[in-house]
């Protein structure tokens, strides 16, 4: 049983992830900004907390005694300044404040493409994502924390497949739910440590694919 802080809660992946976890006997607490989904994750079978990151609220008082943290959160477009706020600085707060708390295993939901040859176009919309992205993966790679980087390519609603494949070509188009396995597995397997899983929709059963 481990006890992970899922950050994001109230995400589709963070969503379909915490029931898996918690079907399984971890103990999540849910971190979300808005109130009004507090019934919508205990639903999940998390506890929800209500923390606004992006405003500057800290996780110190929540992280000691949990095992893991999962980073699952984002925000989700709009302007640069909130992108960098949410997806840039508050993702490295919470890695800090983990390194700080002692609890050594995170795991970061990125995307597929978060490398400095990434090939986004600077006046593309999508420039400050892989840009906050690739400096919150590239923090997380410099502290001491048991880090592992998940990087899902396009993401779809489909049903889960249970399998995946690494280094896809294309998009790597990939259901949440699958994603969601991904995460779930990538927390209980100590090969995943320390590296950028690049994955999309596959033959490759998920904890085959991780451990190899």
């Amino acid at each position: 049983m481990m006890r992970v802080v899922l950050i994001g809660g109230h995400g589709k992946v963070a969503l379909l992830l915490a029931p898996l976890l918690t079907a399984r006997g971890d103990e999540v607490t849910a971190v979300i900004r808005d109130p009004a989904h507090v019934d919508d994750v205990a639903a999940t079978g998390a506890t929800p907390v209500v923390r606004d990151l992006e405003g500057g609220d800290d996780l110190a008082d929540l992280l000691p005694g949990h095992d893991a943290v999962v980073w699952s959160a984002g925000a989700g477009g709009g302007s640069p300044e909130r992108t960098y706020a949410v997806d840039r600085d508050a993702a490295m707060r919470t890695m800090d404040a983990a390194a700080a708390a002692g609890v050594q295993r995170y795991v970061m939901v990125s995307w597929i493409g978060s490398t400095p040859d990434h090939g986004v176009d600077p006046g593309s919309s999508f420039h400050p994502y892989a840009v906050a992205k690739l400096a919150a993966d590239d923090h997380l790679r410099r502290t001491s924390l048991e880090w592992t980087i998940l990087g899902p390519g396009t993401l779809t609603l489909d049903p889960p497949t249970g399998r995946i494949a690494l280094d896809p070509e294309g998009d790597g188009r990939v259901s949440r739910a699958d994603v969601a396995a991904v995460v779930a597995a990538s927390l209980v397997e100590p090969r995943t440590v320390g590296r950028f899983i690049r994955f999309g929709s596959g033959d490759v059963p998920i904890a085959d694919a991780l451990a190899g």
